[in-house]
């Protein structure tokens, strides 16, 4: 019995290890006429966002695939795990869709997660498009070494290519790639560090941890950012990357915007939660990032190696 948990631990360990290792993968940039896929993965959606969403995607001279159960719904979901999956496993396979924007994001990608993990991704890369709950799904693309894009949906897609956060999102898509640079903060780190740039919703960041989609890693530059949270659930979630050992392995952090949220007894703000918890980390820390429940969400790209510079007259994330 011993000698076969000895076999076990080592082929996880292996297995780890090997994962790890695998080399990023750029997925093929798109080009006119290229099929880009919507699907929603977890929550329903109002069929009107996708539909005008669609219509600024074909106007911009793509061809727009909208799966069956786009509509859907099923409990609090689009549809129901198997149903989603479907959607999902075509998309993947189908040779002619070169991108997945996610519908929306709302509670429900998890379901997905054991299924897709068996499909060889790596085989033919999709650029992946959206944020919170779909922070789910870069960490799948991140466990097979693939670069997504953390950024706006139908939603926001709707508004056009005149916005220029739509407009980044198609240039990453189309293989371009801007610096991204924002305001200093009183609250930043100053410094400097490379690594690979991970994160997304802190809610979902910490239900990732220590399975193989967990976007915590040593050496990475992790990006946070949440809705509709107590500052002390945040706070909690914090000290458990803490307690951990997890922040000391960072490179550098970087703090987006928390949204619909209220002051409590402890703090004013989440920010002056965030700044306190991490005072004592002699990294780079740049707050109030656009990035998260905003309008103003700029899309960055997951598992991307990026410098990061904090100065005291703004800060830059540049890609390597």
């Amino acid at each position: 019995m011993k000698s076969l948990l000895r076999i076990i631990a080592a082929a996880a360990v292996s297995f780890s290890v090997c994962n790890s290792m695998l080399a990023t993968i750029t997925p093929r940039s798109l080009v006119a006429g290229d099929t880009i896929a919507i699907l929603a993965p977890s929550g329903p959606i109002d069929s009107t966002l996708v539909y005008q969403a669609a219509a600024k995607i074909d106007s911009a001279g793509f061809a727009v695939k909208i799966y069956p159960h786009t509509f859907g719904k099923s409990g609090y979901c689009s549809g129901t795990p198997q149903e989603r999956l479907a959607d999902l496993t075509d998309a993947f396979t189908n040779p002619n869709v070169r991108a997945i924007i996610c519908a929306r994001g709302g509670y429900g990608f998890v379901h997905l997660l054991d299924s897709l993990q068996t499909m060889p991704l790596r085989d033919d890369p999709k650029w992946v498009l959206g944020f919170s709950d779909i922070t789910a799904f870069h960490g799948l693309m991140a466990s097979k070494g693939i670069e997504s894009i953390h950024g706006l949906m139908c939603a926001g897609i709707r508004r056009g290519f005149d916005d220029p956060d739509i407009s980044a999102i198609f240039d990453i898509m189309q293989g371009r790639r801007n610096d991204v640079c924002f305001a200093a903060d009183s609250a930043n780190h100053v410094g400097s560090a490379r690594g690979q740039l991970l994160g997304g919703n802190l809610a979902v960041l910490a239900q990732l941890i220590d399975t193989p989609f967990d976007l915590v890693k040593p050496g990475s530059i992790l990006f946070i950012e949440d809705v509709g949270e107590p500052i002390y659930k945040m706070e909690r979630i914090l000290y458990q990357l803490r307690l951990s050992g997890a922040i000391d392995r960072l490179s550098g952090i970087i703090v987006g915007q928390f949204t619909n949220y209220k002051p409590d007894e402890a703090f004013a703000s989440m920010e002056e939660m965030i700044a306190a918890t991490l005072a004592s980390y002699n990294i780079p820390i740049a707050f109030n990032a656009p990035i998260g429940h905003v309008d103003h969400n700029v899309p960055v790209i997951e598992s991307a190696d990026i410098l990061l510079e904090v100065t005291p007259e703004g800060v830059t994330i540049r890609y390597e």
